[in-house]
Formats: structure tokens, sequence, C-alpha cells
């Protein structure tokens, strides 16, 4: 930390009580920490010292005091992100708790992140009306309308019914924000949750009472998402009487999505694309088609996927992401709706120990998800029965070893009674794809493929014991690097993981990580220990916030 007399390398001066000048590894790393005071780093007697007071003066007017080596001014995790998103969904962070389907990401969870002032999307993919409904009730009456929250809606090509008794629900209980994940393209239903009562204004400004906040991992998805609703669809709702022809006009002069999480290598469906150019490649779209369609309201573009540790997620925040968005680290947290078992698993694994696997909803068209590998044999099991699909036209031509194998070690019954299962549910969601499978022996074996698919997640989330080498456990690489990087502290077991806690030490870690970067980039050689952003409890946190009250420096 020796620092030369000469003032080459100085901001400009320091001036103020040399008692508040501290020297040494833990005095920096405290200063650094006290994210509601500017931190200044001056020469003192030949040597870098810090400070939280005194006055900086920057540039080079008249001296006077210690030379200035490096000065950042405070910056609280509330600081970090777009200030038009926050304020848009009356967040106090810019932090999403993304949705985990079959209710993973939890009511619990949603709740908790509401009213620490982030947002929580309710996990509904895979979920029966029923389910849905029962969580939109309970948040309402918990959060009302002064915490944010929202649902997903997720794109079913092979159900579209559930996609539009969904959208149905969230319209009949005036559930006013969802993520909408997994669309390749529009449909009507989600056409119409967004265009649904769009009105003006008293001062003529356009006003669409629903928000969608889009999740996508390519350019061209996010092209429709960041456009105007396609013409094709909002005449055909007007046709059918489910909007306007008022409604279709005002809807020509807004986007899709007023919010777009550019979703980086991630948990669940996933295209494996890096963040350090996906991100970038979405902004730079988003400000072509501000350009060119001129919206009364910016979109703002997130990330999600690899948001994991503070310098990851400081990263985010310094290409310009508008929020955060997190899944895989959410879903090791007591919160979760899932089983002890996977919570220990999860907490267990590396980065190398994540896949692709088929995915149960779009088994047929070859797409895959990325899962947990390590503790369990999904993936091999479940690209076993994607190869036998694709070489075979019905289950009765896989050679008979095969087959013994399947019913002994997959189904655990026979072939008949695992149809009987699949068709009881199918009759139930999807009348028509039996109907399909009585004529198409190809799809009848697709579908009883999809259900030894599907259930495998429903048993991780119930924790069923006899089925743990089958569980199928949504996650991304990105959880390997949390897991590294609470090694050894308090947030290394799953029953101290609290997802609120988690959020605020990655954004009070990434506030901490801007500012040493400010720092460095002045020319300040800080030591290395200053980037060992370790996990702190919330008391700890609020007592480097000015030391006020957890209830006024956290909210919990």
């Amino acid at each position: 930390m020796e620092q030369s007399k000469s003032t080459t390398g100085q901001r400009g001066w320091w001036r103020g009580d040399d008692a508040s000048l501290q020297q040494g590894e833990s005095a920096f790393r405290d200063a650094l920490y006290r994210l509601g005071k500017p931190i200044s780093i001056v020469e003192m007697d030949g040597a870098a010292a810090v400070s939280n007071d005194g006055t900086a003066i920057l540039g080079n007017g008249a001296g006077g005091g210690h030379p200035l080596l490096a000065h950042a001014p405070p910056l609280r995790p509330e600081d970090l992100g777009d200030p038009v998103f926050k304020q848009a969904h009356s967040l106090r962070y810019a932090y999403v708790a993304g949705a985990m389907a079959n209710g993973i990401t939890s009511v619990r969870m949603v709740e908790e992140m509401g009213r620490a002032g982030m947002m929580g999307i309710f996990g509904a993919g895979g979920l029966p009306p029923e389910k849905i409904e029962a969580a939109i009730l309970v948040l309402q009456e918990r959060l009302g309308d002064h915490h944010p929250f929202g649902f997903n809606l997720i794109h079913s090509p092979n159900d579209p019914e559930l996609e539009w008794a969904t959208v149905d629900l969230y319209l009949k209980h005036g559930v006013d924000r969802i993520s909408a994940s997994a669309y390749l393209n529009l449909t009507l239903p989600l056409v119409l949750y967004r265009v649904k009562g769009i009105h003006q204004d008293p001062q003529g400004r356009v006003i669409p009472p629903n928000r969608v906040i889009a999740k996508v991992s390519r350019t061209e998805v996010a092209r429709r998402f960041l456009s105007p609703p396609p013409e094709k669809l909002l005449m055909e709702l007007v046709r059918t009487g489910k909007i306007t022809q008022t409604e279709a006009d005002l809807s020509r002069q807004i986007p899709m999505a007023e919010d777009l999480t550019a979703e980086a290598d991630s948990g669940g469906h996933t295209d494996n694309q890096p963040a350090l150019s996906l991100l970038p490649s979405m902004i730079a779209l988003r400000n072509r088609l501000q350009e060119e369609h001129r919206f009364q309201r910016f979109p703002r573009i997130g990330l999600a996927g690899g948001i994991a540790t503070p310098e990851s997620t400081a990263a985010a925040f310094a290409m310009g992401a508008a929020y955060v968005l997190t899944g895989s680290v959410n879903q090791s947290c007591i919160e979760a709706g899932t089983s002890d078992k996977v919570r220990c698993m999860l907490t267990e694994a590396c980065q190398a120990d994540i896949t692709m696997a088929p995915a149960a909803d779009m088994f047929e068209m070859g797409v895959k998800v990325q899962v947990l590998k390590r503790g369990t044999m999904f993936p091999l099991r479940a690209a076993k029965l994607y190869d036998l699909y694709r070489a075979h036209d019905r289950y009765e031509a896989i050679p008979r070893e095969q087959r013994t194998a399947l019913e002994r070690d997959f189904f655990q019954r026979g072939f008949d009674a695992e149809w009987a299962a699949t068709r009881e549910f199918f009759s139930r969601r999807d009348p028509a794809q039996i109907e399909r499978a009585e004529k198409d022996p190809k799809h009848k074996m697709a579908l009883v493929f999809r259900s030894y698919l599907g259930r495998s997640s429903v048993w991780a989330v119930s924790g069923d014991p006899g089925r743990v080498i089958d569980y199928q456990i949504w996650c991304g690489p990105s959880l390997g690097a949390f897991n590294e990087w609470v090694r050894g502290s308090f947030l290394e077991p799953p029953e101290n993981r609290r997802t609120v806690t988690v959020a605020l030490n990655l954004l009070f870690g990434a506030a901490a990580a801007t500012r040493s970067a400010g720092l460095r980039n002045q020319g300040a050689a800080l030591p290395p220990a200053v980037d060992q952003y370790r996990p702190l409890t919330l008391d700890e946190m609020a007592r480097c916030l000015d030391g006020a009250p957890r209830a006024a420096a956290i909210e919990a």
C-alpha cells in the first residue's frame, strides 16, 4: 500500500481531521463497506490512508490538506439499477426473484420479497388453474396494493387452453404484472392480457393497466416484445369481441413488454447464452426499436442468468441492466416451494454439476432444460427416452430388453398401467391429446415419456424418498458459483438461506464491488482483501449502513 509522496495520479485534495484517516487492510475494507458514506484515499506520510469523512476537492485547484488519490461517492444497495424501473414498480431495490415453475417461487417467497421492497414472481408454470387462483387470493390479501408482486405466464404450445385459462384468471382477479417466459412467438392470450383495458388519461397519455415483463434469450423474440402487439392478433381479438376497436388502436402505441429480462445461461429453459454478449445486444436492440416507435415509456432491460455473486451482480449493473433477476440461488432458500432433500442437493452443487436434458413440455420438439446432474440420474434417463422416441414409431418397436428396463427402472410399472395414468391426466388437462394418441402410436409413446419427465419435477418438489434418483431439479451453473462464494459462511447451510438475506448480500456486495472498481480505475492500489466480499447478516449490513437500526437501513 506504499504510495509515492509525489502527486502523480493525484485527483485533488482532501481536507479534514487527520484522526479519521486510517491505514491497513481492515481499515480499507471497513471504509469501503460503509456504503452510505463517501470514501477518500489520500496520501499521508508517504503511504495511502482512507477516510469516510472530510471534504474531497476534485481537480487542480488550490492546494491544502492531503493529496487525494481516489474518491468514490456513497452507493447503497437501493441506489443500484434503473430508478425509473424501481419507481414504475414501487420497488426499493432493482431486484426480482424470478418465477420457478411448480410453485417453487412460492407464495411465501413472493410475500417476503414484496415486504422487503423487492419483487417476487410466483411460479405458476405447470400448476393447474385452481392452485394459481388460490395463490392469487392469498397474495392479494397479504400484500394488497402496497407491495409489488407478479405471476408467471409460461407459453404452453402443447396446452393452449391452459394458457387461456391462466390469462382469464389474471384478468378476473386484476393481476396487473406478469412474467412471460418460454415464448418463441406472441399468442392471442398474451396479447389479450397486455391490451385489455388500455385507455387514455386526461392528459392523453396511453395507459395499459397490465404490465408484461418478458424473459427472453434470443434477439428475434425480444424484437417481438419490444414492438407493438401484432396487427393480426389485435384484429382477431377485435373480431371475437375480446377487445374493442379503441383498445386495438391504442395498443399500437405501446410495446408488448415495458420490461424485458435478457436470460443468459440459467436453470430450466435456456439457450445457454453468455451474459456478456447477450445484455449489450438486447440493449442495442431496444435502443433501435425505441428510435423507431417512440414509445411514451422507454422499455427497460434487466439481466438474469449467472447472478450469483457480488461481482456478477455488479457486472450486470455496470453493463446497463435496469434490474437483476435471480432463480437458481433462490431455489436453495428455505422459502422455496421444494423439498428439504432438494435444498441439500443444491447446496452441494458445483458449476460442473449442471447439464442439459429433454424438456417435458416441448419433448417432441427436442427442446432442453438445464438441470442438476449430481445425485440424480434424471438427465441420463431423460436423454434415453428422447433417443428411443426418435428411433422408434411405437413403444412396441423398442427392443424387449430396453422395454423391460424402462418398466422396471423408469415407470416402476408396466407400460399399460403407465398409459392408463397418463390417459387419465390428459383427460382432465387436454382430451385432444388422447384422441390423437389413439390414432398415432408414436404420439402415445411421447405422452407416456412426457408423463415421466413431468412427474420427475413433482417428485423433487415433494421430496419423494423412493424417487431421488429421478429428481428433475432445474438449476444453472450460477448456483455453483454462489455455493463457492458462501462456503464457510453462515449462508452455507440451507437452513440459513433466506431469499431476502441472499438478495441483500448480493446487492450490498455489488455496491461495494462497484466502489472498489471505481477507486481502482482512478489508479488506487487497494489491498486484495478488499475484494473478499464475505456474506453479512442483516444486522451487520445495518451497522455498515451508517449504524442505523435494521428496520430503517434494511427492510426484511
